[in-house]
């Protein structure tokens, strides 16, 4: 069984007393991913990214529509989805969007309540309450449309005693490569259009009862051509964070525009993922062929001036182009992987936090412009 499953959520801090938390959400249980080839994207995050096999849906156990590969690492659990017929709403979702994120799936403790509660303050309902079940147990499963074509699940699993969902068998090969460290996804970003992020921070506020944890305007996220707005909101216990992201006016077509170009509309921009040895993650997955951002090396100069005394040493951080910024609680290190498909959309971010509960205000200059100099090669800035 998942790990992450296996805590009781009785007695969960509420860390933002605003946030109504009515659901409550006890954490991500999981993030389910539409692509062309699940088997081989399956293959490129255990080999990339040090995922491992964790379970399987497909013909083998009665599927006849789809495969999922059904992969994890810590308390991270990623599906890979692929149609197995030539039409259907998944060849759409790919043909308009290419490989994305269709699902975000939430472990909670009353599936029913949630989408009830849900729905009830202006959600549009995707599924109605629904037993799955098996020889281990049954779950409960509903959701609820958000940005886009996103979808927001509700997984209640007190009653289920399998290995991971009805209709999933256990999935080990021979390929094991060694994990990369990453524990948790710290945050998941979404990108909507043009003045819609206030539209979709009161759906978080309102619908699902989260609370707003920091904003940003194009004062703070902006470089010489181009700007964006983000809005960070958060459930009740902190587990679950949403920044929403929306284009400003900038000279040049911004990070968010051409996300928004090449996906058709909103969606997950990026997962951050949470990492207790940061310049070991990186190594690994360096080694391995992930590509990242790399900002100049004069970032390196001063970078110490505005942040402060770290713990680590400065020259591996800098040879790895890893950002570092800091908050009244205390500081972060945090790295971005170049976009992880050919169309120019969803990508990685890994974070490591020492205390601070910000994102990295600080370097939100820097990491744009090494963006924007990344649009410019594809001749989308």
């Amino acid at each position: 069984m998942n790990e992450v499953k296996d805590k009781t959520s009785l007695g969960l801090k509420k860390e933002f007393p605003e946030a109504e938390d009515f659901l409550p959400i006890n954490g991500t249980d999981y993030v389910e991913f539409i692509v062309g080839n699940a088997k081989q994207v399956a293959h490129f995050y255990k080999t990339a990214f040090g995922f491992q096999d964790f379970a399987y849906a497909g013909l083998e156990t009665g599927m006849k529509d789809s495969a999922s590969y059904a992969l994890k690492q810590d308390k991270i659990v990623l599906i890979f989805t692929s149609p197995m017929s030539p039409d259907g709403w998944m060849n759409e979702h790919l043909n308009k969007h290419g490989d994305g994120v269709k699902y975000v799936a939430f472990w909670v403790d009353d599936a029913t309540k949630s989408w009830e509660e849900t729905t009830k303050r202006g959600a549009k309902s995707f599924m109605k309450p629904e037993k799955i079940e098996d020889e281990n147990g049954y779950i409960v499963k509903s959701g609820i449309h958000t940005y886009g074509d996103t979808v927001h699940v509700f997984i209640e699993r007190k009653n289920y005693k399998g290995h991971f969902l009805p209709g999933f068998v256990k999935h080990q090969t021979e390929y094991k490569p060694e994990p990369v460290g990453l524990k948790y996804i710290d945050h998941m970003v979404g990108n909507v259009g043009w003045n819609e992020m206030n539209t979709w921070v009161d759906f978080y506020k309102n619908v699902m009862g989260f609370a707003q944890l920091i904003s940003f305007d194009d004062k703070d996220i902006s470089t010489k051509y181009t700007a964006l707005m983000s809005k960070v909101m958060t459930n009740g216990n902190g587990r679950v964070k949403f920044p929403i992201n929306e284009p400003a006016e900038g000279v040049k077509k911004s990070q968010i525009e051409e996300y928004i170009d090449f996906y058709q509309g909103a969606g997950v921009q990026h997962l951050a993922v949470a990492t207790d040895d940061i310049v070991e993650t990186v190594s690994k997955m360096k080694a391995r062929g992930v590509e990242f951002l790399k900002v100049p090396e004069t970032y390196y100069e001063t970078v110490l001036d505005r942040v402060g005394e770290i713990d680590e040493d400065l020259k591996p951080l800098a040879e790895l182009g890893i950002l570092i910024d800091r908050d009244d609680e205390g500081y972060l290190l945090q790295l971005f992987t170049k976009p992880l498909t050919d169309r120019p959309t969803l990508f990685f971010e890994i974070i490591q936090r020492k205390g601070a509960k910000s994102f990295g205000k600080g370097n939100f200059k820097a990491l744009f412009e090494a963006i924007e100099r990344e649009q410019e090669l594809r001749g989308t800035l």
